[in-house]
C-alpha cells in the first residue's frame, strides 16, 4: 500500500516543546503525532457509531412504542456497577 502524507502543522513553540517532553524512550514527534492522529479518529468513530446506535434505538422505539423508563436503566448499570465492584458476574 502506498503512503500517504499529513500536511505541515505550525504550532505554537511551547506547544512543540510539551510534545517534545513527553517523548518515550525512542518515540520520535512525528510517531506521537501519528498515534495521536489514529487515537482521535478512533475515537471519533466510536463516537459517530454511538450516535448513530442511539438514533436507531430511538426510531425503534417511536416506531414499536416500546420504551424503558430511565430509573430502570439507571438501575440496571447501578446493580451492574456493584456486581463489579464486588468480583461478582452477572
Amino acid at each position: 500500500m502506498k503512503t500517504a502524507t499529513i500536511p505541515s502543522l505550525r504550532v505554537d513553540p511551547e506547544l512543540r516543546h510539551s510534545a517534545e517532553s513527553v517523548l518515550q524512550e525512542g518515540e520520535t514527534l512525528s510517531g506521537f503525532v501519528e498515534q495521536a492522529i489514529r487515537q482521535s479518529v478512533a475515537y471519533r468513530q466510536a463516537e459517530q457509531a454511538f450516535i448513530e446506535r442511539g438514533l436507531k434505538a430511538r426510531d425503534q422505539a417511536k416506531q414499536t412504542g416500546r420504551y424503558v423508563e430511565a430509573s430502570a436503566v439507571v438501575n440496571r448499570l447501578q446493580t451492574m456497577l456493584d456486581a463489579h465492584k464486588s468480583g461478582a458476574s452477572l
